[in-house]
């Protein structure tokens, strides 16, 4: 189990219309140690095909703040343990929309170096880590992941303890981070994957070749 904390996030909006839904889920040693959701102000127009797909209209955003006024909750996580996210490279461009880079904090990928980076990533994905592990599946996106592994009664009772009684499916934001977060602690379960480490799930993270060869060359930790 990581002994540092990781922060799965998901966002519901898009670059248009800006981060309308957020939903924080933070796993430690294994375990849900804090969640955190809220709907925002959009920045932008948003289509009628987004508010079919995440439900989020005006009438029910009321007198929501925008995701701005967030910052120093998101610059904390980010400076407490690194970002995990159902294909991330998403929620990395919601984003930087708002804020370019956050405060300079530890570099989680090479945590024994004390090396310090002002950047969102390297972030965990656990699209890529699926992809990955288990190239033969026929689909991997979240909805079919969770059904896949038998994680649907798992994610329920989530659900029921830490959404919104009315966010309780997917594309609703904390729904989808208690998703993804249901799939990283299902690799911790395996048996060849108990001892990984946090290096080792950054790099198998990376959506490039190239960003995978630059994370294979720093020299796994003995713990993360």
């Amino acid at each position: 189990m990581l002994k540092t904390p990781v922060h799965v996030i998901d966002f519901e909006g898009s670059r248009r219309s800006g981060i309308v839904e957020y939903g924080v889920v933070t796993l430690l040693e294994g375990r849900i140690t804090e969640t955190r959701t809220r709907l925002c102000a959009p920045t932008g127009e948003m289509q009628a095909r987004e508010i079919q797909q995440h439900g989020i209209g005006q009438a029910l955003l009321g007198n929501a703040k925008p995701f701005s006024e967030d910052w120093d909750y998101f610059a904390g996580l980010r400076s407490s343990g690194p970002l995990c996210a159902h294909n991330a490279g998403y929620e990395d461009a919601l984003l930087k929309d708002v804020w370019s880079c956050p405060r300079r904090s530890l570099d989680f990928a090479r945590p024994d170096s004390g090396a310090e980076i002002a950047t969102w990533g390297p972030w965990l994905d656990t699209l890529q880590l699926y992809r990955h592990l288990y190239p033969d599946l026929a689909r991997h996106n979240l909805s079919a992941l969770i059904e896949i592994f038998e994680l649907t009664k798992k994610l329920q009772t989530f659900a029921l303890k830490f959404c919104p009684e009315t966010r309780c499916r997917f594309h609703s934001a904390l729904y989808d981070a208690l998703a993804s977060a249901c799939l990283l602690l299902h690799l911790f379960q395996e048996p060849a994957l108990k001892e990984v480490t946090l290096t080792w799930l950054l790099q198998q993270s990376a959506s490039s070749d190239n960003a995978r060869e630059a994370l294979s060359q720093i020299e796994f930790p003995d713990d993360a």
